[in-house]
């Protein structure tokens, strides 16, 4: 529910805005969050992992 409750956060905040008005890089954390809310798998956390952070 934590990546839903955020994705929903940025996506009222996207609206707000104009969606003509915001960059369309703002779409890809709504997306990420919505994919890891669904699947249970955290793109984020891929990523950190495949740059040698620990987590």
């Amino acid at each position: 529910m934590f990546f839903f409750t955020t994705a929903v956060v940025i996506a009222v905040g996207i609206y707000l805005t104009g969606f003509k008005n915001v960059h369309w890089f703002l779409y890809v954390p709504v997306a990420a969050l919505l994919f890891a809310g669904l699947t249970g798998i955290c793109p984020g956390m891929l990523l950190w992992k495949k740059l040698g952070f620990k987590d």
